[in-house]
């Protein structure tokens, strides 16, 4: 049974006083840290009696269920509770805005809906999938809307044997995953119970990740591979929306007081608990390994980080995304000691080799669907063109969204898909992948294709850069490539200089001579999911703003 709940009563077996979830609860205060927790035993227990009491009110196998809960020890045992029921979970990352919320909700079609009262609050006021919700339950106070709360649903259920798991098969639907639609449209990725237990043996693998260590999460959809691997996860005091806003000493708190061996953070994450580390002498001896993913991560934050940690421990950068995770990855050493050198002279950013199980080719680059993969599709090696995947780690469709799956998907020949990432990029001959940004944000003129990684990575060189990002900007009838710079706080170099030295180092390259406009921008934006993506729409409508008023 491929059920990823099927490991929670495996482990409860193995190691059922071990901690599962842990969930700190108040400030570090003479060193104790005060926390909730399951141990493996607590958490099979409690997610039998939440999949039966959901049983008893109507839930069953296959209804699409929306589980707005933020990171707790509630959210856990109602994920894998579910999951034991066979029911379809919905996801949807609240940081995605409440309007993008309601698109996504409408898609789903929902017939169940558990949230936190502020969920449901804004379920009831906006009228969130209305027509098809049948089912609610309320993790917390339930302030006169319909249904049952959370405690109601465990007192309903009278345990009398252990609960009896859904027979799940590989193909059936397991989850409905809303990506953040940083570059379109929100689309719920479907994901069956094969994808998910593909992706769990593949980071196992990956990272030789062992039952016993503990986790910090700071991403919480991986946090639910913590309890399947054996390991203790522990729930980080931050709003996961919020990354680039997280308080360092809670995460550095957390490292020291559980002996945390593995973290989970995206870049912003990264930047941040780095930089507060460098600047304290912090060290994390107990941390065996490092993982970040969701952007590229800047050479400069990962040799910072590294600086924190044990001699031979890693900084890991995985390449993926939502619909296909993951394809490939590096470590520190290998991006520290060769690649960043060539992604500082306009490589783009190396995102290592495939992972087993993952085949990675890249193809022509075009905006229009490819219904039937062709040998002939293929770039010759070298080249840039878009990055697509097949493996056991890669759905097949998006839910509701037919013509999002066409665009998305090339059936392979033999009943499976190669997914395109939207991404662009190419092999070196180690063959290791390199990223070059997304396909939507190059820069055409009738002069070049500019492409955004690759562009900026010679920018992003010089010291007194914190970030740029490539736009092209209508001027004239004809496309213009334009550089954001985002300084660093603190550089003594006024905005003249700083702008005649980038020149020069654009000077030296010939995919980057020709940028001769700069827009120094006080803070970008970010996307909407991960607080590390630069959001470039936005920026791109910013530069045409002062252009037209005048901007050099």
């Amino acid at each position: 049974m491929d059920n990823i709940a099927h490991h929670v009563p495996r482990m409860a077996h193995r190691q059922p006083q071990t901690l599962a979830i842990v969930q700190p609860i108040g400030m570090l205060h003479q060193g104790r840290l005060p926390y909730r927790h399951f141990t493996f035993q607590e958490l099979h227990r409690e997610t039998d009696r939440l999949a039966l009491g959901l049983e008893k009110i109507g839930l069953r196998r296959g209804m699409r269920t929306v589980l707005m809960v933020p990171p707790s020890l509630e959210f856990y045992a109602l994920t894998f509770a579910l999951f034991k029921l066979g029911a379809v979970i919905v996801l949807i990352d609240p940081g995605m805005g409440v309007k993008n919320l309601g698109v996504c909700l409408k898609e789903a079609d929902p017939v169940a809906f558990i949230g936190v009262p502020k969920a449901h609050l804004g379920r009831v006021l906006l009228g969130w999938a209305r027509s098809s919700i049948k089912l609610c339950v309320t993790v917390g106070y339930r302030m006169g809307w319909e249904g049952v709360t959370l405690e109601q649903v465990r007192r309903g259920a009278r345990m009398k044997e252990p609960y009896r798991m859904a027979e799940t098969a590989a193909a059936d639907q397991a989850a409905i995953l809303f990506t953040s639609g940083s570059t379109g449209v929100a689309k719920g990725v479907v994901a069956t119970h094969s994808i998910f237990a593909n992706q769990l043996e593949m980071l196992r693998g990956l990272y030789h990740i062992e039952p016993g260590e503990i986790d910090l999460p700071t991403f919480p959809l991986f946090g639910l591979f913590a309890p399947a691997l054996g390991i203790t996860a522990v729930i980080p005091q931050m709003d996961p929306t919020r990354p680039a806003h997280v308080n360092p000493q809670r995460i550095i708190a957390a490292i020291h007081h559980f002996g945390v061996t593995n973290l989970f953070g995206s870049p912003a994450l990264i930047q941040r608990v780095g930089r507060y580390g460098e600047a304290h002498g912090v060290k994390l001896p107990t941390l065996r390994r490092v993982i970040s993913a969701g952007a590229p991560v800047p050479a400069s934050a990962i040799a910072r980080f590294c600086s924190l940690l044990n001699d031979g421990v890693q900084v890991h950068t995985p390449y993926g995304a939502t619909e296909a995770l993951p394809v490939s990855s590096i470590g520190s050493a290998e991006i520290l000691g060769e690649t960043a050198q060539r992604t500082a002279q306009g490589g783009g950013v190396c995102v290592g080799r495939p992972v087993p199980g993952m085949l990675a080719k890249i193809i022509r680059t075009t905006d229009e669907p490819i219904a039937q993969w062709q040998d002939e599709l293929e770039v010759s090696p070298g080249e840039i063109g878009e990055i697509t995947v097949a493996g056991t780690g890669v759905t097949t469709s998006y839910f509701n969204r037919p013509q999002s799956t066409v665009l998305a998907k090339i059936a392979d020949g033999h009943g499976g898909v190669y997914h395109r990432m939207g991404d662009l990029g190419y092999f070196d001959p180690q063959g290791r992948l390199w990223f070059c940004g997304r396909k939507a944000h190059r820069v055409i003129t009738p002069e070049a294709i500019y492409y955004t990684i690759p562009c900026e990575g010679v920018f992003n060189a010089h010291a007194a850069v914190y970030r740029t990002a490539l736009v092209g900007v209508p001027r004239a009838g004809v496309m213009k490539p334009v550089l954001c710079v985002e300084r660093e706080k603190g550089t003594s170099l006024s905005g003249a200089q700083l702008r005649a030295e980038l020149l020069q180092l654009g000077a030296a390259h010939p995919h980057t001579r020709a940028i001769q406009t700069i827009l120094f921008h006080p803070s970008f934006p970010v996307d909407i999911r991960h607080n590390a993506k630069i959001f470039r729409e936005k920026l791109a409508t910013w530069a045409a703003t002062k252009l037209s008023a005048g901007a050099p």
